[in-house]
């Protein structure tokens, strides 16, 4: 047992994430050919055409950017990894969820020069979310304007992180050559072909005073989070090395402290530096503390024991359905799985059989024979879906589900000729599965066939792989923002629904109110909310749940703009039945004529999904840009100019964004660039609201004509 735990202490399971265009995949590609997993560097976007590594679709490959996590593994000196590198786009923001909740810690990298983005604040927002510990490397010093001392104020500004420098880059731009390890007060530089070997030396003369500098902040800022460097820094006494290494790693483990790393992963500086931090610094699988729900206890929560003899517990994080079948992506949180062994699903209780396991390196794979408490491995012939947790059967237990966010806009989509019918619908099925933030349905009035996503550029990316995969061409309809409606005023609604047809009829009678539903400061928004104030009878207690059911089945698709409804609480407070003629049925189909009925006098309103932009561009554009931003009802929120460049944050409706990557680069001649998030749902200016009302009005119209 002692040897088995000490090689979990040998172990870090870590991510890489960031901002787009932050560097990420150069970086994951760096630490696999310094830990000698490849034997030779390809670029993301490099001219040999074989792309990197981590990069394996070829789509990825195409656009330069990552579209699904990768998966790998290796050693560093006497450490093991698993390394997981994500994507930085908004759109595929589920891979970046899924990621950072099975991994132990992460890297954060942001980009010398433009620092902390917007993307860099979700990716830090997820990491708190699922309490990842960090290490922050800041990239690209070896572009002009960059700058890492005030890229670490930005961490502590934008995203509140107690963010300390543990290094100091030695000369910025082209004369960028190493790091100064603050901790060891030695100098490192990266020599050879591709920066493999690391020379130690002295400190530069002219950096000794900056050094020395940084080094006291660095103990100065432990001495608060540490008490045995605090009692140090006191009586100024200087603590050794590993004192400060060990105060290091327990503040960063309990997500108190980040240390700030610096390097050029293009330009082959720091890599080897920034993994020694990840060995010394982030926590290995006993040291993150992961709960699971158990289902016989009223989904009680316990903390899982990383012990490869405890009963088994894995987490399917990822699914891949590729050429050999469907590739499910496990982390193994407690116990021993091994290859022909029986696991059980906690989901519905299947019992299967593991018939392979492997070793990921992004798209190749290794075999292997079973895996341990800390592990992440992947299965074939394992049908499950993402978020499951599988057992030996010896435990009921389920791990805590990950977050997903809503889906923002819709598009119609149908084969382009019969024959592809088939290959469509396996497509939809495959992409459903594989990711949730995908999702598919149809619309029963106009009989298509609905995908919704996170952004154009996700649905867009399907669509392309419906293509590639599948061999099946699409027809995309326009795209369709997700819209709301909801009620500005509380109403009451009295509505008796009667029906006499031969034999037993139907009766039933409701009386109440809807009204706007209060949303505490800070809270998430409820959508919904049923209240039952019948006393005496009025209505039978089994009809009850009818008259709930009945007002959400009619808030699917409001009468307004036939969008779903929320932000509503309904009160149930009296009501009327007949001993014959009422039923479940008559309830429910009262409930929703009551609210058809007088839902057009709570003063509806609809809403629109709001975006939070991010546009940079030369400064000489700045005017132009703002235009454009106005133009499509944005308002401006903030601008910062860096080094002759200005970010400009807005929030904008997504109705509006349609066709904004044309615009920009025609504006800004190519070089502006942007990214957008959700950030919330807003009411839509009335004229618009009237003409969205008289669209879905005449839509209706030709549909019953039709």
């Amino acid at each position: 047992m002692a040897n088995q735990q000490w090689v979990l202490e040998k172990v870090r399971n870590f991510g890489i994430s960031a901002h787009i265009d932050s560097g990420k995949t150069t970086l994951s590609e760096r630490i696999l050919f310094y830990t000698g997993r490849i034997h030779a560097i390809h670029e993301v976007r490099g001219k040999d055409g074989v792309g990197a590594t981590m990069d394996s679709m070829d789509l990825e490959r195409e656009k330069g950017i990552t579209i699904q996590s990768a998966a790998t593994y290796g050693s560093w000196k006497d450490i093991t990894f698993n390394l997981i590198d994500t994507p930085g786009h908004v759109d595929f923001t589920i891979e970046v969820e899924r990621s950072l909740r099975v991994l132990d810690g992460a890297i954060l990298v942001l980009c010398g020069v433009a620092g902390v983005q917007s993307q860099s604040i979700t990716v830090d927002r997820q990491m708190k979310r699922y309490s990842v510990p960090r290490i922050a490397f800041i990239n690209k010093l070896d572009r002009s304007g960059a700058n890492p001392f005030r890229v670490c104020e930005g961490l502590r500004d934008k995203l509140r992180l107690n963010a300390v420098m543990i290094q100091l880059p030695i000369g910025l731009e082209e004369k960028h050559a190493g790091v100064v390890d603050l901790v060891t007060m030695k100098a490192y530089y990266n020599e050879g072909a591709n920066g493999e070997n690391v020379i130690e030396k002295d400190i530069p003369a002219d950096m000794l005073e900056q050094a020395k500098e940084y080094r006291q902040e660095l103990i100065a800022k432990l001495a608060d989070v540490d008490d045995g460097i605090g009692e140090k820094f006191l009586m100024e006494e200087e603590p050794t090395n590993d004192e400060i290494v060990a105060a290091i790693r327990k503040a960063t483990i309990a997500l108190k402290f980040v240390p700030v790393c610096c390097g050029s992963a293009f330009k082959n500086r720091g890599v080897q530096k920034l993994l020694d931090a990840v060995a010394a610094y982030l926590p290995n699988p006993t040291e993150k503390e992961n709960t699971g729900l158990d289902l016989d206890k009223d989904e009680e929560k316990f903390t899982i024991k990383v012990d490869p003899k405890a009963p088994l517990i894995a987490y399917a994080f990822k699914l891949d359905d590729g050429r050999y079948g469907q590739l499910t992506y496990m982390r193994v949180y407690q116990g021993t799985m091994k290859k022909g062994d029986f696991i059980v699903n906690s989901a519905n209780q299947r019992k299967v059989k593991v018939p392979r396991m492997v070793r990921m390196h992004a798209s190749d794979m290794v075999d292997i024979e079973e895996a341990s408490a800390g592990d992440i491995v992947a299965l074939f012939g394992v049908d499950c879906s993402s978020g499951d947790t599988f057992t030996d059967g010896n435990l009921n237990v389920a791990m805590s589900s990950m977050f997903v966010p809503d889906a923002v806009i819709s598009l119609a989509v149908a084969p382009k000729s019969k024959e592809a019918a088939n290959n469509f619908s396996k497509a939809l099925q495959k992409f459903r599965k594989e990711d949730p933030t995908f999702r598919v349905h149809r619309d029963e009035e106009s009989n298509e066939t609905i995908i919704s996503g996170m952004g154009e550029l996700h649905l867009e990316i399907y669509i392309e792989r419906m293509k590639r995969e599948f061999n099946c061409e699409v027809i995309a309809g326009k795209p369709q923002v997700a819209y709301r409606e909801t009620i500005g005023a509380a109403t009451d609604f009295d509505y008796t629904h009667k029906k006499q047809t031969g034999g037993s009829g139907q009766y039933a009678k409701v009386v109440g109110t809807i009204e706007p539903l209060q949303v505490e400061e800070g809270k998430d928004p409820k959508t919904y909310e049923f209240v039952d104030e019948v006393v005496g009878g009025r209505i039978p207690r089994e009809f009850i749940p009818a008259v709930d059911e009945g007002f959400q089945e009619q808030m699917a698709k409001g009468p307004l703009i036939g969008f779903p409804i929320v932000g509503m609480k309904v009160t149930l407070k009296d009501g009327q039945y007949h001993d014959v003629d009422s039923s479940y049925l008559a309830f429910k189909i009262a409930s929703m004529a009551a609210l058809r009925e007088v839902y057009m006098k709570a003063q509806p309103v609809a809403l629109e999904p709001i975006m939070k932009l991010e546009t940079t561009a030369p400064e000489e554009y700045q005017g132009a840009v703002m235009g454009g931003i106005n133009q499509r009802r944005g308002i401006i929120q903030g601008t910062q100019t860096i080094e002759g460049n200005v970010t400009i944050t807005a929030e904008v409706p997504l109705t509006e964004m349609f066709g904004y990557s044309t615009d920009l680069r025609s504006s800004t001649q190519g070089k502006g660039e942007f990214t957008m998030e959700f950030a919330r749902y807003a009411p839509v200016p009335r004229n618009i609201q009237e003409e969205l009302h008289k669209k879905y009005l005449e839509k209706r119209a030709a549909e019953s004509k039709g």
